[in-house]
């Protein structure tokens, strides 16, 4: 079964360990991209969240910020946040703590600040304490779009984000080919449609 929400019992697993919803009274919602920066896709992100005045979180691969030093400047020249990936997208249930926290490390000499998303969702408790010792906070998600899916039904994937979506989500879209055909529809609908119901679009800046 997809994983639109996250379920209770992974949530209280990692209470301690990692950020799966930003509680607020406010309606906010926080969008996120991971995988990018990429030249054919980063750019229109940046424009239809200007078209909302929307802010938003992007976890970054290391290796593709090395590849589009330019693109990765866009997305904080126009007002948004960044989170780090790890350099090489790395599984963190298939990676030795080790080698896992050098990856990361990596990628933090060209990804600034101490937001971190693990590749998959995927971390190990052993993984997670070596982070938070270095004081990164790790961020998961509240809805999970499933646009990276090729054979996603858009219309379900639509209405469980409406379902899951409250104030303080954490939304997860992705930055890559894969994903494109899906997130043309997709992001355009959310923004339009939580602008209307009053909600802003924030960066998570933790």
């Amino acid at each position: 079964m997809r994983m639109y929400f996250i379920p209770r019992f992974l949530r209280f697993i990692y209470a301690n360990k990692a950020i799966w919803k930003i509680p607020s009274r406010r309606k906010i919602i926080y969008l996120t991209f991971d995988d990018g920066p990429t030249s054919a896709i980063t750019p229109w992100i940046l424009d239809s969240l200007a078209q909302y005045n929307a802010r938003a979180t992007f976890f970054c691969v290391g290796d593709n910020v090395v590849k589009h030093a330019e693109i990765f400047n866009q997305i904080t020249d126009r007002g948004h946040s960044v989170g780090n990936h790890s350099f090489h997208h790395l599984n963190g249930w298939k990676t030795r703590a080790d080698k896992y926290l050098e990856d990361v490390l990596e990628a933090a000499d060209v990804i600034p600040g101490k937001l971190f998303r693990p590749p998959y969702g995927r971390i190990r408790f052993s993984q997670s304490r070596l982070l938070n010792d270095l004081g990164y906070k790790i961020i998961l998600w509240t809805v999970l779009s499933y646009d990276f899916d090729k054979h996603l039904d858009l219309e379900t994937a639509w209405q469980k984000i409406v379902k899951h979506t409250s104030p303080g989500s954490i939304i997860v879209f992705h930055d890559h080919q894969k994903a494109f055909e899906n997130l043309k529809e997709l992001l355009p609908k959310t923004l339009k449609y939580y602008s209307k119901k009053g909600f802003v679009f924030e960066k998570i800046s933790l």
